[in-house]
């Protein structure tokens, strides 16, 4: 993009669950809402380490909702969010060998390290 900022996009799931009051039944209503973080040209991306299917994540920012128009002339709109900050809660297990900085070898237990780092935007990333 111009001015050397870069956009990271990813989809997250949000899910809802709920127990049916007349059967009983455990439901959950998901709903996918696409993130952007923006990063200044060669600032630190560690994030990408950690944004992988199946990671826990918190994720703090501006919601917003976007209408666009489809090729067969139908509208359709998407809920969209500008992330300010990022915690990672749980990240998925690594299996790949370039993974062993991501998790403390002392770790014992889920296979994941609780204490990793929140990645925010300072404002010498813009």
């Amino acid at each position: 993009m111009d001015r050397g900022v870069i956009a990271i996009n990813f989809p997250v799931a949000h899910n809802k669950n709920w127990r049916d009051k007349r059967t009983g039944e455990t439901k959950t209503k998901t709903t996918w809402v696409n993130c952007t973080i923006w990063k200044k040209e060669g600032s630190t991306q560690r994030i990408l380490d950690f944004l992988k299917k199946g990671a826990l994540v918190e994720l703090e920012g501006t919601p917003f909702a976007k209408a666009y128009a489809q090729e067969d002339g139908s509208i359709r709109t998407e809920i969209r969010l500008n992330v300010s900050k990022t915690n990672i809660l749980r990240p998925v297990k690594c299996e790949d060998e370039n993974c062993d900085d991501l998790v403390d070898s002392d770790e014992s237990g889920d296979g994941f390290d609780s204490s990793l780092d929140d990645f925010t935007l300072d404002e010498d990333d813009f």
